[in-house]
């Protein structure tokens, strides 16, 4: 009868794991959606094409080397040594469900995270070279800061607590995401001219469908991270969910009505995004009011970071560094003051905090000077950004030799449009 009960368990347990990882690796339609309304049209096929190489590439990639370095058996607290291809000793992993159920749910994190350096290059990043990228992040890069939180490492056995991955995850693709933006450089007419020029989003209706698909997907993000579809938790987490995105969106709707006279779309819309980002790492540990605070100051957060990458001419097309680098900050700190079990203002001390803070620095310190060194060691193979005829043309032409829409329906076989 136990051997019965066991057995359906763990059948549950793997359709709720598979379930959300389908969920989240829906978030990659979010994110396509997204960028391709914030960005304008001329770069639409750019965008799809970099969210594939994100999902191919990506999985690949973690397949053959990235999850043996993160949830392989330890080394010196530092990496795992087992698991290339999913074979080999991986008997400390104790799940009652199988190694490949744990795959497939990590794998679509680690699509995520490269997901994010994606949008704060759109318009103007090399092909070749973002692919090259792709596979330095999820081979290396994040399965390494993922192994010291999540795979037994250094900072997990130091009591770090980032439940869905707001540090590990956010704050480290946050930061690469500023890296990688800062060494390509702006768009060639984002800031020339008095007061710079104001580059319109070429489909805010897109762009909102696209941030829909990722609030849905964010519930198998959060809750996924149960890994159990017994756990009690999963009622909460997903109201805490619900609640810290509609808190980030709300306060950005209300301030933007009141200071411009007008509320702003695309600061909504990164509001209620940010609001799920700073609700990532605590979703499980905080209350509910808890949630709605950290939504709101992540909100309110994302503006203000917006705004100083555009004073130091910082050119982030989708506002990546702003919603993930900064509200994953704010989300990991978060735990240290509201966690219900171990937070600052629940009696626990300075201890969580601290571990917070230290764990916050070396992530996003990795995540920056880790793509810092593999977009310079690319750039002696390829030029990391378009030339500015072929970002004057746009990148789904130059590069991908289609165009997003087209009133044709035949193609020649010389390639020209009949």
């Amino acid at each position: 009868m136990m051997k019965e009960i066991h057995a359906l368990s763990a059948g549950m347990d793997t359709i709720w794991i598979v379930l959300s990882a389908a969920m989240v690796l829906l978030m990659e339609g979010g994110f396509a959606l997204l960028e391709a309304g914030f960005v304008r049209r001329k770069n639409s096929v750019s965008i799809i094409m970099k969210v594939f190489a994100d999902i191919t590439f990506g999985t690949l990639c973690f397949y053959l080397v990235g999850f043996a370095l993160m949830y392989g058996k330890d080394a010196l607290s530092f990496i795992g040594t087992s698991g290339f291809m999913i074979q080999g000793d991986l008997q400390h992993l104790t799940y009652p469900f199988s190694h490949d159920t744990f795959f497939i749910f990590q794998a679509a994190f680690v699509i995520a995270v490269i997901s994010i350096v994606s949008g704060a290059v759109a318009e103007r990043v090399q092909f070749r070279a973002y692919l090259l990228y792709v596979i330095a992040m999820t081979s290396v890069i994040y399965p390494l800061s993922g192994h010291w939180v999540w795979g037994g490492g250094w900072l997990g056995d130091m009591g770090m607590l980032d439940f869905a991955g707001g540090a590990t995850i956010h704050a480290m693709g946050g930061f690469s995401a500023l890296a990688a933006a800062k060494m390509i450089g702006p768009r060639f007419d984002k800031y020339r001219g008095i007061g710079g020029h104001v580059i319109i989003p070429g489909n805010i209706p897109l762009a909102s469908v696209g941030a829909f698909l990722l609030w849905f997907g964010w519930f198998g993000f959060n809750a996924g991270s149960t890994l159990s579809a017994s756990d009690i938790r999963i009622g909460h987490i997903a109201v805490s969910t619900m609640l810290a995105a509609a808190a980030g969106g709300a306060i950005t709707l209300v301030y933007t009505l009141f200071r411009y006279g007008k509320a702003d779309a695309p600061h909504v819309i990164n509001g209620s995004l940010a609001g799920l980002v700073g609700i990532t790492p605590g979703c499980a540990f905080v209350n509910d009011n808890a949630a709605i605070l950290i939504g709101m100051i992540c909100g309110m957060a994302m503006m203000a970071a917006t705004h100083v990458l555009d004073v130091r001419k910082i050119d982030d097309p989708v506002g990546a560094f702003p919603v993930h680098g900064i509200s994953g900050i704010i989300g990991t700190l978060a735990v240290g003051f509201f966690s219900m079990d171990k937070g600052l203002l629940y009696g626990g001390g300075w201890h969580l905090l601290g571990v917070q803070a230290l764990g916050l620095l070396v992530i996003c310190m990795w995540g920056y000077g880790a793509t810092y060194v593999s977009m310079r060691l690319i750039s002696l193979f390829t030029p990391l950004r378009v030339s500015e005829d072929e970002e004057k043309i746009g990148l789904d032409i130059s590069l991908h030799g289609i165009m997003a829409t087209s009133d044709e329906d035949t193609l020649s076989v010389d390639g020209k449009y009949r």
